[in-house]
């Protein structure tokens, strides 16, 4: 299925104000939240792998609606990393020695900046679908060739 329409401003800057709340406010939470360092990484990568994991599933779920050829292989591997992410957040909060209401301000957060980016991602693939031009920092760079 292919979308024409392209997404509105008001909802791209919702979006990119969500991701930013999501994330800023995890930070600052793993930052105030008195936990060892070796901790504070440990939530950190979550979050991380998490981000990454999920805009990278969305990407092969589109490309694979789109028709755009994708290996099962692939799709399987992004699937797992995605699982997997989820599972060792929820994981390291159930024995995470804090508070049920931090357990519960972490969750909703890395859920939230989950979404978040995966929305952000559809926006920019929505965007270029309709032929929005890309912003500069998205335009691919020119290559020069010097025959001889």
């Amino acid at each position: 299925m292919v979308n024409n329409v392209s997404p509105s401003k008001a909802y791209v800057a919702a979006t990119a104000a969500c991701i930013c709340l999501s994330i800023g406010a995890y930070l600052i939470g793993v930052w105030r939240s008195g936990m060892q360092l070796n901790e504070q990484g440990y939530y950190l990568i979550c979050l991380l792998f998490g981000l990454f994991s999920s805009v990278t599933l969305q990407k092969v779920i589109r490309d694979k609606s789109e028709g755009i050829q994708v290996s099962e292989k692939y799709r399987l591997i992004t699937v797992f990393a995605m699982v997997s992410s989820v599972a060792l957040f929820a994981i390291g909060l159930f024995n995470a020695s804090m508070l049920p209401s931090e357990k519960g301000f972490f969750a909703m957060a890395y859920i939230l900046a989950m979404y978040s980016s995966i929305t952000a991602q559809k926006n920019e693939a929505d965007r270029r679908a309709c032929g929005e031009p890309m912003q500069a920092s998205q335009q691919a760079p020119v290559s020069i060739t010097v025959e001889d």
